[in-house]
C-alpha cells in the first residue's frame, strides 16, 4: 500500500497541476504539489531517501511537461536533499511546519531550477525567480500545505509513505 502511495502521489499531482489548477491561478502561477510531497517525504524520512524520491519524482515531471529532461530531477532531489537535513531539527507534529517546508521548498527549487536553466540554456527567467509569478506559487503553495502536511503526515505515521529504499 505505501509503495502504491509513493507512486501515485506524483501522478495525480502532476494531473491536478496541468488541469485543475492550471484553471485558477494566483498571479499567473500555480502550486507546485509535487514538490510539496517531495518537502514532506524528505523531511520526514530524511535527506538520503528524500533526495532520492526527489529525482524520481522531478524524472517523471521531466518527462511528462520538462524542455530539458533532467532539469526537475536535478532541482527536486537537490531540495529534497536540503530539505532533508532538518529531519532531526524540526518539531514534526507541528502542522506549521508543513507550511514553513512548503515555503522553503518553493525559494530553494525556484533558485535551483534557474540556476540549472542558466547553465543549460543560457536562459534566465527573473520572474519565476523573484517576480510575481514565484510571489503566487509562495502563497498557492502555503495555502495547499497546511491540509497536505496534514493528511501526508497521519498517512505516513501509520507507515503508509514510509519506506525505505
Amino acid at each position: 500500500m505505501r509503495y502504491l502511495v509513493l507512486v501515485l502521489l506524483p501522478v495525480v499531482s502532476l494531473f491536478l497541476e496541468t488541469s485543475f489548477f492550471v484553471q485558477y491561478p494566483i498571479w499567473k502561477s500555480g502550486p507546485d504539489l509535487i514538490l510539496l510531497f517531495v518537502a514532506f517525504y524528505a523531511l520526514l524520512n530524511g535527506s538520503r531517501r528524500g533526495c532520492l524520491y526527489g529525482f524520481v519524482c522531478g524524472l517523471f515531471r521531466d518527462l511528462y511537461v520538462g524542455r530539458v529532461i533532467g532539469l526537475n530531477a536535478l532541482s527536486l532531489a537537490l531540495t529534497a536533499y536540503l530539505l532533508g537535513k532538518w529531519e532531526l531539527k524540526v518539531f514534526q507534529d507541528n502542522y506549521l511546519v508543513g507550511l514553513f517546508c512548503a515555503v522553503a521548498a518553493t525559494a530553494v527549487n525556484s533558485m535551483c531550477l534557474s540556476i540549472l536553466l542558466f547553465i543549460s540554456t543560457g536562459e534566465f527567467n527573473a520572474a519565476r525567480t523573484v517576480g510575481i509569478q514565484f510571489v503566487g506559487q509562495v502563497i498557492y503553495n502555503g495555502i495547499l500545505s497546511i491540509p497536505f502536511y496534514i493528511w501526508y503526515y497521519k498517512t505516513s505515521r501509520q507507515n503508509w509513505s514510509k519506506v525505505s529504499f
